[in-house]
């Protein structure tokens, strides 16, 4: 089950031939209420598309009843027409629906720079066949989840129950992965009988510890929308931090789903850096080692070269003395008290899971970063995307 799972939600997927492949490539997803609260998060890139500028006009009252994607398409730097495009297809889902185009979120996912009246003409007419194909059964919900992915090899779906409730979720996203969402797209629905404040609140809690950190490769992207909607179907007001938890849950486990989908990559490393003096120091160094492309390029050669560990960690401006760090990979010290410690042939590095463990030994916070090792896959797909 995906973001039908919850009462008050139908969805669907079609393929408009925006991609050449004739995979589907348009999806809706429609909140029928009784309430139509929402919340959403976008990038955090200064340069952002023409549907994230519609719809962080759209959500501001924080009502929104529908949601249009497509993939095959970002509909980024298109200019005037590009936005016009976005309010078009947010005036046709809405007419459609009988709604007013200010109740639709638009999102779009695909290359920049690229849209013209033909990719106009498919993403409306795919608009027009997923509403007429509109569902709340197993096979909609998955056709939605079909037509946002890009370069994924793989739907990433996530179902929660509650007391009362049930949270759904569909995401896409497998390159361009970095903080201020990863490039990706996100709808999470929910039966429960929420204020859009209170969505907005647990929404933030909950992406800026999972998808926020999730750093693949450093590149932030310029559509990233990660929208919450509540049906109220259920009946159920439930406890908010309760939900807050529950609803971080569902998100941590779809952006595990992105880690394990990062386009190229033969390893999921996961850096958590301990005993850090602050929250913000330990993501800090976390994030620094998960941006190193030379400790990136190691984990891809099974070389546990702890050096490059510290070296990324020493870049920062986190609170710690450089020779009391230890350091860990997949369960062997191989460094201590900034000295060499275990033999480095004790690490075996050849399973996808890499566990890299950094203690800082400066205080009690610590801070966690999903990413993925460099390969000469990833090089290969990133330099012929546009081709």
């Amino acid at each position: 089950m995906t973001v039908i799972a919850p009462k008050g939600f139908r969805a669907a997927g079609v393929a408009a031939g925006i991609k050449s492949t004739g995979k589907r490539d348009v999806a809706v997803v429609v909140n029928d209420g009784p309430s139509a609260a929402a919340a959403a998060v976008f990038t955090s890139n200064r340069c952002i598309a023409n549907p994230v500028i519609w719809s962080k006009e759209a959500i501001a009252d924080g009502s929104i009843s529908a949601i249009a994607l497509n993939s095959g398409g970002a509909n980024c730097y298109t200019g005037e027409f590009g936005y016009v495009t976005s309010r078009l297809t947010a005036e046709r889902t809405a007419e459609l629906l009988g709604l007013a185009a200010t109740d639709v979120l638009v999102c779009s996912t695909g290359l920049i720079g690229h849209g013209d009246e033909v990719f106009r003409g498919k993403v409306l007419a795919g608009v027009e066949a997923a509403v007429a194909e509109l569902g709340d059964d197993e096979a909609s919900g998955r056709n939605a989840s079909e037509g946002i992915l890009t370069t994924d090899s793989v739907e990433k779906l996530a179902v929660r129950e509650g007391d009362g409730y049930v949270i759904g979720g569909m995401a896409k996203g497998a390159g361009m992965l970095a903080p201020g969402l990863a490039t990706m797209l996100v709808v999470i629905t929910t039966d429960a009988d929420l204020e859009s404040a209170q969505l907005d609140a647990a929404l933030r809690a909950a992406t800026a510890v999972t998808f926020d950190r999730v750093d693949s490769d450093g590149c932030m992207s310029t559509n990233d929308t990660v929208a919450l909607l509540a049906s109220g179907a259920s009946g159920t007001t439930p406890d908010l931090d309760a939900f807050t938890a529950l609803l971080t849950d569902l998100c941590a486990e779809l952006s595990k789903k992105l880690q394990q989908d990062a386009e190229g990559s033969s390893h999921d490393i996961t850096i958590t850096t301990v005993g850090a003096a602050t929250e913000d120091d330990a993501v800090a160094v976390s994030r620094a080692v998960s941006r190193s492309n030379l400790f990136k390029a190691a984990i891809f050669g099974n070389d546990p070269n702890w050096g490059r560990v510290l070296a990324a960690a020493g870049t920062t401006d986190a609170e710690f003395d450089p020779f009391a760090v230890d350091v860990s990979m997949n369960g062997v010290m191989v460094c201590k008290a900034g000295t060499p410690h275990a033999p480095v042939d004790e690490v075996d590095l050849t399973p996808r899971e890499t566990v890299v463990l950094i203690d800082l030994h400066a205080g009690e916070a610590s801070g966690t970063i999903l990413s993925n090792d460099l390969t000469h896959d990833y090089v290969h797909e990133n330099s012929a995307y546009s081709s």
